[in-house]
C-alpha cells in the first residue's frame, strides 16, 4: 500500500541526506518535494498546505542545520507530522457491559459496508461478544442475502424482514437482540452511488429512532478525494464517530487515509487490507507513518506472528534443531503458519529496511501451494528423512504433486540449506539476538534456542 508516495518521499530523504550540511533553502526545496508527493498522492491540498507549514516550522533553524545528521532529523520531523495528521490511536469500541451495544455502519453504494459489517462481527465476536447483524440495506439488490452469506460463514445470526423498512427493520432487531442475548447490534445501512436527501432522511430517521451508541463511516480508500468529501458531508449531515477505511491493500497512493482525519476531525478506527474476513485491522497512525516512510512496521509485524504462531509447535521445533531431527513435516507447519500472517509481500513491508525495496517485486504466492503440494505427495519416511528421495521417488513425488521436477529439486535444495542454516547458529543464542529473531513470539524465538 501507499507505494506511490512512499517512493516519491524516499527520493526526496535520499537527496537530503546527500547533503554535507543542511541550509534553509534546501531544507525549502526538499520540503516543496514533500508537498508534490503529497498532492500527488491525492492529499486534500489544504491539508498539504498546512502539513508543509508546520514541517518547516520546526525544521528551518538552528537546531536542525547545526545537528549531526539534519537529514536524519527532517525525517524524523515529517514522521511526527504525518502522525499528528493522521490522529492519536483510537481503536476502541466503547461497549456497554451488561446492556446492548449498537454500531451503525453507513456509507455509499460499493464502499464495501456489507463485506465490512461481516469483519467488523468476527473482530467483535472474538473479544468475547456475542453479535448479531442486521440486514436494513432494502435498496441494494442481494444486499441482504450477501450478508445472510456472511452471517453462515461466520456462524454469527442475522436478522432479516421481508417487503419492510429500514427503520422497522432495526427497531426488531434491537427487541430480536435483548431476547437472544445478542449483546452488540450492527447495523448494515443503505448506501447511494452519490448523497442525496433520501439516503440521508433514511438514515437520520434510523440514527434518531434507535440512538446508536457508535456510527462508523466506511469508505472506499482507493477513491481518494472523493472518499474524504463524502466523509466530510456524511459528518455534516449525520454525524459519525469513526471511519473504516476499505480496500486500503489496493491503495498506492493514500491521499484518504492522511486526509480524512484532518478534514473531518473523526479518528479512523479500522481498515481493511482484503478481501478475507480476518483481514480487518486496528488502525495505528504512529505504525503507518513508519510504512508510509519506508521505516517498515515491526509493532504489527510481531503482533500478526504472535497470532499465527503456535507456541507448543515452536518448542517442539526448538528440541528438533538441537537433535538435527527436523523434516519436511516441520517445514510444512513453519509454513502454514507464515501463510496465516497474510500476503508474503505484505508481511515482507512490515520489515524495516525491506517496505521501500518492495515495489515492483514480483511475490508467487502460488509457490507456496506447490511446495504445499510437494510434502504431501511425499512418504512419511521421505518427509522425515528428504535424503533418501532418489530419481524414482522424485518421479512419483512430482506426479502426485502435479508440480515439475524443478519445483521438487528447489525444495530439496531449500531445505537442506535451512538445515545447514540451522546447524550453524544452533547454541549461538548471541548470534540469533544479533540477528533480532529471538522477538517474543516469532519463529526461532524466545525459549526455541537453548
Amino acid at each position: 500500500m501507499f507505494e506511490s508516495i512512499t517512493n516519491s518521499l524516499e527520493s526526496v530523504f535520499s537527496k537530503l541526506r546527500g547533503k554535507g550540511r543542511l541550509t534553509d533553502a534546501n531544507i525549502k526545496d526538499g520540503l516543496h518535494e514533500v508537498r508534490l508527493a503529497l498532492l500527488e498522492a491525492d492529499v486534500n491540498y489544504k491539508v498539504v498546505k498546512e502539513f508543509i507549514q508546520h514541517v518547516t516550522e520546526r525544521a528551518v533553524g538552528e537546531e536542525v542545520i547545526k545537528s549531526i545528521a539534519p537529514g536524519q532529523q527532517v525525517i524524523k520531523i515529517v514522521h511526527d507530522e504525518l502522525i499528528k495528521l493522521m490522529g492519536v490511536s483510537d481503536t476502541a469500541i466503547p461497549f456497554r457491559d451488561g446492556d446492548q451495544t449498537l454500531i451503525m455502519l453507513v456509507g455509499l453504494q460499493g464502499s464495501g459496508k456489507t463485506t465490512t459489517a461481516g469483519k467488523l462481527a468476527k473482530m467483535i465476536l472474538a473479544k468475547g461478544r456475542k453479535p448479531l447483524l442486521v440486514a436494513a440495506d432494502v435498496q441494494r439488490p442481494a444486499a441482504v442475502e450477501q450478508l445472510k452469506v456472511l452471517g453462515q460463514q461466520l456462524d454469527i445470526p442475522v436478522y432479516f424482514e421481508a417487503n419492510s423498512q429500514p427503520v422497522k427493520i432495526c427497531k426488531n432487531a434491537v427487541k430480536h437482540a435483548k431476547e437472544n442475548s445478542n449483546d452488540v447490534v450492527i447495523f448494515d445501512t443503505a448506501g447511494r452511488l452519490h448523497i442525496d436527501d433520501e439516503l440521508m432522511s433514511e438514515l437520520k430517521e434510523i440514527k434518531g429512532k434507535l440512538e446508536p451508541h457508535q456510527i462508523y463511516f466506511v469508505c472506499d480508500s482507493m477513491t481518494g478525494q472523493d472518499a474524504v468529501n463524502s466523509a466530510k458531508e456524511f459528518n455534516t449531515q449525520l454525524g459519525f464517530d469513526g471511519v473504516i477505511l476499505t480496500k486500503l491493500d489496493g491503495d498506492t497512493r493514500g491521499g484518504a487515509a492522511l486526509s480524512i482525519k484532518a478534514v473531518t476531525g473523526k479518528p479512523i478506527k479500522f481498515v481493511g487490507i482484503g478481501e478475507k474476513l480476518d483481514r480487518l485491522e486496528e488502525f495505528h497512525p504512529d505504525r503507518m507513518a513508519s510504512r508510509i516512510l519506508g521505516m517498515g512496521d515491526i509493532v504489527s509485524f510481531v503482533e500478526k506472528a504472535q497470532q499465527a504462531i503456535d507456541l507448543e509447535e515452536a518448542q517442539k521445533l526448538s528440541r528438533k534443531i538441537q537433535d538435527d531431527t527436523l523434516g519436511l513435516d516441520d517445514f510444512l507447519t513453519q509454513l502454514q503458519q507464515i501463510k496465516k500472517m497474510g500476503p508474503i509481500k505484505e508481511v515482507l513491508g512490515m520489515i524495516p529496511g525491506i517496505g521501500n525495496k518492495m515495489d515492483g517485486l514480483n511475490i508467487d504466492e502460488k509457490q507456496l501451494q506447490r511446495v504445499e503440494a510437494v510434502i504431501r505427495s511425499m512418504t512419511t519416511e521421505e518427509r522425515s528423512n528428504p535424503d533418501i528421495i532418489n530419481g524414482s521417488r522424485r518421479q512419483r513425488v512430482l506426479n502426485g504433486s502435479g508440480t515439475t521436477i524443478q519445483d521438487v529439486n528447489q525444495l530439496l535444495k531449500q531445505f537442506k540449506s535451512m538445515k545447514k542454516l540451522m546447524k550453524h547458529f544452533k547454541g549461538n543464542e548471541k548470534s540469533l539476538k544479533r540477528m533480532g529473531m529471538l522477538s517474543k513470539g516469532l519463529p526461532f524465538g524466545k525459549g526455541m534456542v537453548r
